[in-house]
């Protein structure tokens, strides 16, 4: 078993990337339902930060961490992409994909990190 500040150092990250990326995720439904109408793109962010919110919450709970770290890395793929198709590169979500990742292969279990052991989804 790794030693505990370790353990805590990981379960510090697994906490404050699911916290960031709910608080992300919450500020882009409310920009995109602000104003009078919604159009094609702010549906589309409405939906995927909608999306992101429930996977993010999925994620911070440790026997639901698989799913929501899952669907998170295919969030991201997808806003990744979007993006980049209209020329803006927002790296961030590839510093979030990686951080999701790292949680997802050593995983969670309570309050304690499965030392390694990766789990199947």
């Amino acid at each position: 078993m790794p030693d505990r500040p370790l353990v805590r150092t990981f379960l510090t990250l697994y906490v404050t990337l699911g916290a960031v990326i709910l608080v992300q995720a919450d500020q882009t439904v409310l920009a995109a339902h602000r104003g009078g109408l919604v159009t094609h793109e702010q549906l589309h962010a409405l939906i995927i930060g909608a999306v992101e919110a429930i996977a993010a919450i999925l994620f911070l709970v440790p026997r639901t961490m698989r799913y929501g770290a899952v669907t998170l890395l295919a969030v991201f793929a997808l806003a990744f992409g979007l993006h980049a198709l209209a020329g803006e590169w927002h790296l961030t979500l590839l510093v979030y994909a990686a951080g999701v990742l790292f949680v997802r292969v050593h995983g969670v279990r309570g309050d304690r990190w499965n030392s390694g052991k990766a789990t199947s989804c």
